[in-house]
């Protein structure tokens, strides 16, 4: 379906709290970081992805978006910032939820499906903080020159069909509101940027799919669609233990960009995920595999490439996966999702 309106306006709304200000585009110089999340393990440290400016204070609320809805940690009573190190500290009394009581604390090699009611949501605090030092990131080459015929389009001011496909993750999977998913996002940033053009945005993703149920729903959800461009993300179900092999998803997200090119004129976007809590018990610990595959599938067909795997390892190092993952498994939280909108947004069409 179409993006309606109130997510146009509901995105740029987020425009004004989470993008201007906090990256230049020209060399993705990070300079202020919005909405970082994280939980907090009784009064150990939760450790920040930057080390924050110690001039200028850093602000604790409980909702990714800032609002009357949030609560607004203090510091001092809730919170202690360590400006050197980069550090938050839950203090005695504090009304930040400890992750201690999470169902899931604690578990290792654990079976999500013994353990009813998991999740993070209620134990997630998020960040605004400007960044001592700014940073590059994301690291994301240019897709421009591969993505010549949407841009085309969208310069012209004509429809732009584009189509999410692949699995629970790229259908949105545990973002708080359909706004914030990181594909509604981006469509939201280009029609900004290219206000002339008619963009439908649709998700024809599902949730437990890997690229042998893509292959075999392609048909259906993506070739009979007529897109103009089609974002294509499995990763997460094909890397599991009794997944498909990294030899063979990359021979089947080939066939994908095969089929997509043989029956329609749509470009393609293919993009990396991240590797899930390293104590789920039906992860295979070989997502690096899966994202190599990715990238060297993108630059034999010649289709754009975004680079999600490696920029979110490089803002996860010094964070928990529980401090980003919703529901502890295999699900980015809304912080997580605009991680992929960020790196989506480096590609600069």
């Amino acid at each position: 379906m179409a993006i309606p309106p109130v997510i146009f306006r509901f995105v740029a709304l987020l425009g004004a709290i989470a993008i201007a200000g906090c990256v230049s585009p020209a060399s993705n110089r990070l300079v202020r970081q919005t909405g970082e999340s994280m939980v907090f393990i009784g009064d150990e440290p939760s450790v920040l992805a930057f080390v924050p400016e110690k001039n200028s204070p850093l602000q604790l609320r409980s909702t990714y978006l800032p609002g009357p809805a949030a609560i607004y940690y203090e510091e001092g009573r809730d919170f202690q910032v360590d400006y050197a190190r980069g550090t938050i500290r839950r203090l005695p009394g504090s009304r930040l939820a400890d992750f201690r009581s999470n169902i899931l604390y604690g578990k290792v090699e654990f079976d999500h499906t013994k353990f009813p009611g998991f999740g993070n949501a209620a134990f997630f605090a998020f960040a605004d903080y400007a960044i001592g030092t700014a940073v590059t990131w994301p690291v994301q080459s240019s897709q421009g020159e591969r993505l010549r015929a949407t841009r085309a389009k969208l310069t012209a001011g004509g429809p732009v069909k584009v189509l999410a496909f692949g699995d629970s993750i790229t259908a949105g999977g545990d973002a708080s509101v359909p706004g914030l998913i990181f594909w509604r996002r981006w469509a939201d940033s280009l029609q900004a940027k290219y206000p002339r053009a008619q963009i439908t945005a649709v998700n024809v993703a599902t949730g437990g799919h890997n690229t042998t149920r893509g292959l075999q729903v392609l048909k259906e959800k993506v070739l009979d669609a007529s897109p103009d461009l089609v974002l294509i993300g499995f990763g997460m179900n094909d890397h599991n233990r009794r997944g498909v092999t990294p030899p063979e998803f990359a021979r089947q997200l080939r066939e994908m960009i095969d089929r997509i090119r043989a029956t329609t004129a749509a470009e393609i976007v293919l993009f990396s995920t991240f590797p899930p809590n390293p104590n789920w018990m039906h992860s295979s610990n070989r997502m690096a595999d899966y994202a190599a595959a990715t990238a060297r599938v993108a630059e034999e067909a010649g289709c754009a490439y975004a680079d999600v795997f490696n920029n979110w390892q490089t803002m996860a190092a010094r964070k928990r996966p529980e401090d980003i993952l919703a529901n502890n498994i295999n699900h980015p939280n809304d912080f997580g999702h605009w991680v992929y909108y960020r790196v989506l947004l480096a590609m600069e069409l």
